[in-house]
């Protein structure tokens, strides 16, 4: 099959690469659409997904296909079976598996981060993995359940009522997800911290009631604050922003050696309950279910579509190409 493979850092070939095995309990799946996510460049970039990365390897843990062919053992799934693929696989036996908390796994492993993924003409994955999608949801917007059931687990940590002013920094891809979910909860105001000026427009479709540069953001003491960016800017700003008893939800991902500053004083007098999140555990039927109803659009919020052929140039270049979200499609 053709597989774009990251080789090492910053080095990725689009090569002819073995199926690879099929193992009991395990399917193999045709992809037809596979999400570019932020992690993917982080772990382009030399730094951990979800799991440390071993290359070679191919990326992709935002996918969804067709199953092709069933090990043993499999009863879910059939083949002929559209799916939309959660990544994430726990050991079911670690203290934080046998106590609710499987996404804190010790011994996590993912599929495009851990094993071979969805930039591929193939992928290969656990049978338990597979959600079926129904026959109106197109294979893009099942490749971006993913996401979507992260975010869902960020948004449960916050409480929000129909007073809660909401301010969501970065009015990326994630932060449009956030937006949609914040919006239907009927709060008293959402601002966005976006410095892209054409972003705006979307923006003020999903719902925002005011969309302000950064620099803007900083004296708002609002009640929630939710940061989908990852650097220490925005992170600080999170902090600095959040009103007396304000919530504080770090969703964005960092850079492992990343560092912020914040005064320890400042949580303390503002009484601020900061918390962070990580991955998407149990959340892909809920999310299945948000974007079939079409409560959350996914779909309209991508921005560029690739084919694999041009994966080594995209990952090399990703911020230029001014990419809010990119979709391999085969």
């Amino acid at each position: 099959m053709k597989a774009a493979v990251l080789q090492g850092i910053k080095k990725m070939d689009v090569l002819d690469w073995p199926n690879g095995s099929l193992s009991s309990g395990e399917v193999i799946v045709k992809v037809k659409s596979c999400g570019i996510c932020g992690t993917d460049q982080h772990i382009y970039h030399g730094h951990p997904g979800s799991a440390e990365v071993q290359p070679p390897i191919i990326l992709g843990h935002e996918l969804a296909g067709e199953v092709v062919e069933i090990g043993a053992d499999v009863t879910n799934v059939q083949i002929g079976d559209r799916v939309s693929i959660d990544p994430n696989i726990y050991c079911g036996v670690c203290e934080y598996c046998r106590s609710n908390r499987a996404h804190l796994c010790t011994q996590l492993q993912a599929v495009g981060v851990t094993r071979n993924g969805g930039m591929a003409e193939f992928c290969t994955v656990p049978s338990v993995n597979c959600y079926r999608i129904p026959d109106g949801m197109t294979f893009e917007e099942a490749a971006l359940v993913e996401p979507l059931g992260c975010v869902l687990h960020g948004f449960k940590k916050i409480t929000l009522s129909p007073l809660s002013n909401v301010l969501i920094i970065g009015g990326g891809f994630i932060g449009q997800l956030f937006l949609q979910l914040v919006k239907g909860q009927n709060v008293q105001s959402i601002t966005m911290s976006e410095p892209a000026e054409n972003k705006r427009e979307l923006l003020y479709k999903f719902g925002a009631d005011k969309v302000v540069h950064p620099v803007d953001a900083i004296d708002l003491h609002v009640d929630v604050v939710i940061e989908c960016v990852g650097r220490p800017e925005s992170m600080e700003l999170a902090v600095k922003s959040a009103g007396k008893g304000g919530q504080v939800l770090l969703f964005g991902v960092a850079a492992p050696e990343t560092r912020i500053s914040v005064s320890p004083f400042e949580i303390f007098s503002k009484e601020l309950t900061i918390k962070g999140s990580f991955i998407n555990p149990y959340t892909h039927d809920e999310a299945i279910s948000l974007i079939s109803k079409k409560t959350v659009d996914v779909q309209s919020l991508i921005t560029h579509r690739f084919k694999m052929e041009e994966l080594p140039e995209v990952m090399a270049n990703y911020p230029q190409l001014n990419v809010s979200k990119g979709i391999l499609i085969h």
